[in-house]
């Protein structure tokens, strides 16, 4: 009798902990259909749960819904295959797609999920086709204890010429893209990793000591683990970083991460084994060789970041210096006819994408005539006329 009480309160320990744990991890309607057990077949619950899966996809899963998804599973082939085969009848790309992500080593043997791989291989082509036109994936597969590198956010950032995106990434944190960039984004459990393919980018970090933030270039690493900083990547040699909040060490890319972010936090600015650039300080990479970093005044600091609001200073650089950098929005170039015009010095606010503005001061203020070869070109020269 002793033993059967032990075994009673064994189990009701062991029940009550199953509760528990389903209450963490799924929501009120996920209990409403596990309680159905107790009145319905195992083989319609598992297809109801399978259904109300297919539903939760649709709305896009959090991550504890992901974890509850896996481990719901995991259960038997069956609820697996269950929710294949609903997902494969539902005709949903978005489904599909989705569990294609989340299910990379499937090899389904029946017709039905035969039927899957072929829906998830258009879905993913389809997926493709949407990234080179602005729209980004995000892939979250499941957490894995056993493996620290597991990514939980990987994304593709992507602006055209012209344009100026903000996005916001899982850990709250905010990237704005300059014209003509791409950022890519690879969050793993212990490290938020970017990667600068090309263009400029303003990072608005969260701030998280545990997991550094940090932004490849070329062969140059930025890391900071809470901080507002900016990154124009002009080569893979040259590049310039301005800090506007907290602070940011530049070091070689191939430096591990977790030991750059112990050294951030624990070691002396003099014992860093890099550039340490602070709130208000400005460095130059030229030929991947960074400058001292320099304290710069806010009015400059204005002009480097004007382009967040799609203006673009100048104070004092060349002709030919400011027409490079208005090149960087449009898909016209100019050409200086007169060797002369390109050292003029030139001063002002300019709207990115305002051609037409700029063609029309550069024509009052400097006696510059234009003429439209088309589209596409634009030929500058002094006006002999007047």
């Amino acid at each position: 009798m002793a033993k059967n009480n032990q075994f009673t309160t064994l189990f009701v320990n062991y029940t009550t902990n199953i509760k528990r744990y389903i209450n963490k991890m799924v929501s009120p309607d996920d209990n409403d259909i596990i309680q159905e057990t107790f009145i319905r077949s195992p083989e319609a619950i598992i297809k109801a749960q399978a259904s109300h899966w297919i539903s939760k996809i649709n709305r896009s899963l959090s991550q504890g819904e992901t974890l509850a998804l896996y481990l719901w599973s995991k259960k038997s082939s069956f609820h697996r295959n269950t929710l294949f085969s609903l997902a494969t009848r539902s005709n949903d790309l978005n489904v599909l797609n989705v569990l294609s992500a989340l299910y990379p080593l499937e090899n389904p043997k029946s017709q039905k999920n035969t039927l899957l791989v072929k829906y998830a291989i258009a879905a993913s082509v389809t997926a493709i086709v949407l990234i080179t036109g602005n729209i980004f994936i995000n892939m979250t597969p499941f957490p894995d204890a056993n493996n620290e590198k597991q990514f939980i956010e990987v994304r593709m950032l992507q602006t055209e010429i012209g344009q100026q995106t903000r996005f916001s990434l899982s850990d709250g944190s905010r990237v704005k893209l300059n014209t003509n960039s791409i950022v890519k984004v690879s969050f793993s459990k212990n490290n938020r990793l970017l990667t600068l393919i090309k263009g400029e980018a303003n990072f608005n970090v969260t701030q998280d000591k545990s997991r550094p933030f940090t932004v490849t270039a070329g062969e140059k690493s930025f890391t900071a683990l809470g901080t507002i900083f900016n990154v124009q990547k002009s080569s893979n040699e040259n590049m310039e970083l301005v800090v506007t909040e907290g602070r940011v060490l530049i070091t070689k890319s191939n430096e591990p991460l977790h030991k750059i972010a112990n050294m951030l936090t624990h070691l002396p600015k003099e014992e860093l084994p890099g550039l340490l650039v602070t709130s208000g300080e400005i460095a130059t990479i030229e030929n991947n060789i960074e400058t001292s970093n320099e304290k710069i005044s806010f009015e400059r600091i204005q002009r480097e970041l004007a382009w967040q609001q799609g203006m673009l200073v100048f104070s004092g650089e060349t002709l030919d210096e400011a027409l490079a950098e208005v090149s960087r929005y449009t898909t016209t170039k100019f050409e200086i006819n007169d060797v002369e015009l390109s050292n003029i010095k030139v001063a002002g606010y300019y709207k990115a994408n305002d051609i037409d503005g700029l063609l029309t001061s550069l024509s009052i203020n400097f006696n510059i005539q234009f003429e439209k070869i088309n589209n596409n070109s634009i030929h500058l020269s002094l006006n002999t006329s007047k």
